[in-house]
């Protein structure tokens, strides 16, 4: 791809210009797909949620979550089931009416949500207080139709998510599994390194079909609030317009308990406003694909020498769990290697030259603070530090 220039404007002059440079000159998103809202998620981006997916999938394995897949399409006929859920995302729901020249007999949305199709398969699948509880997750795209404005990352017409849902046989089983799901996207903004309020959301804005919804907000440099995941104690609502019903011990039936729960590719672009600054994003070191990247500055007579440092190097930050990276491109100049990691947000920068080689010391460079220090050769685990 061709060498992108650095950016042209501050957070102070134009917050909304600033955000928009690094998310195409970083390569995290590329707008220039052929339908507004629903752009190309670049390989720098997509590795983000990538490592957000990872570290999500473990609490997930700790705390007995599956994941699954369910259809992208849903019969207009189970979102009318829970009449407070579709007023929700009538607006929003993209329709699919015709396939070729044959309309279809019943309109089908493109998930704006998965509660019902979930509920319609849960009513099939739970029948004992054995079958309890019953906790799944889905990693998936998701479609909602926005008409007012888009903004990649945070208002998007299709983004990538997760939703989990759970049924649970009391509502103190499932509030406790609210508190659970709330509790793993606190360990996730640890990763991220950001700063949250969970607020327990008036009726007013509480999920569709839900009894109570909890969120997390983050406030980002422009002095704006962003909503993040949430967490929804969804009661009988959906369980009771579905049908979804277990025998207990003594032999009765009931309704279940259940929650649904969800964090965004929205996550991105909170951590670009909240740490980014006018070089470009400044990404936490345990969610950057890259932790470290290795520039050589190469001289004329040194260019094994120097590469073979590199290398050697590389190799032993990868054996210790460091993700790191050489960039030994020829057809660029060490300064213009160094603004571009500093827009993609890398956390550290080593220089190798043959100076470097020759005084036995690494400089390296923190992208936090732009701080450079110095580390002997023999002393490559302070890097970690």
């Amino acid at each position: 791809m061709a060498e992108e220039e650095g950016l042209t404007t501050t957070r102070k002059d134009d917050f909304s210009k600033w955000y928009l440079e690094i998310v195409r000159k970083a390569q995290f998103k590329d707008q220039r797909s052929p339908v507004k809202g629903a752009d190309v998620l670049m390989p720098w981006g997509y590795s983000i949620w990538e490592m957000i997916q990872l570290k999500f999938n473990e609490l997930l394995a700790n705390d007995c979550v599956q994941n699954m897949y369910f259809p992208m399409f849903i019969p207009e006929s189970l979102l009318n089931k829970e009449e407070e859920h579709m007023e929700g995302f009538q607006a929003e729901a993209a329709m699919v009416t015709e396939v070729g020249d044959t309309k279809l007999e019943e309109r089908l949305a493109v998930r704006p949500t998965s509660e019902t199709i979930i509920n319609y398969m849960f009513n099939k699948w739970i029948r004992s207080h054995k079958d309890l509880p019953f906790k799944i997750n889905q990693w998936c795209n998701i479609v909602r139709w926005e008409t007012k404005m888009t903004k990649p990352f945070i208002r998007e017409r299709e983004f990538l998510w997760q939703e989990g849902h759970t049924c649970h046989e009391t509502k103190e089983d499932a509030v406790k599994q609210v508190i659970q799901s709330a509790n793993n996207y606190k360990v996730m903004y640890d990763m991220m390194a950001l700063d949250f309020l969970q607020l327990k959301r008036p009726k007013t804005d509480t999920f569709a079909g839900a009894d109570y919804s909890v969120v997390f907000d983050t406030l980002v440099q422009d002095g704006k609030v962003i909503q993040g995941p949430d967490a929804h104690l969804l009661g009988q609502h959906f369980a009771k317009a579905f049908g979804v019903m277990f025998e207990d011990k003594n032999g009765k039936k009931n309704h279940v308990w259940q929650t649904s729960w969800g964090m965004t590719t929205r996550q991105l672009g909170v951590m670009i406003m909240a740490h980014g600054d006018d070089k470009g994003a400044v990404l936490p070191p345990l969610i950057a694909p890259v932790q470290v990247v290795i520039i050589p500055l190469i001289f004329k007579g040194k260019e094994l020498e120097v590469k073979h440092k590199a290398d050697e190097l590389n190799t032993k930050l990868c054996s210790m769990g460091i993700r790191a990276q050489v960039d030994d491109r020829d057809d660029m100049r060490p300064g213009a290697k160094y603004s571009e990691w500093e827009l993609k947000g890398v956390p550290l920068r080593i220089e190798i030259g043959p100076r470097d080689i020759e005084n036995e010391k690494y400089v390296c460079a923190k992208r936090l603070d732009g701080e450079k220090i110095e580390i002997d050769f023999n002393h490559e685990n302070s890097i970690i530090d």
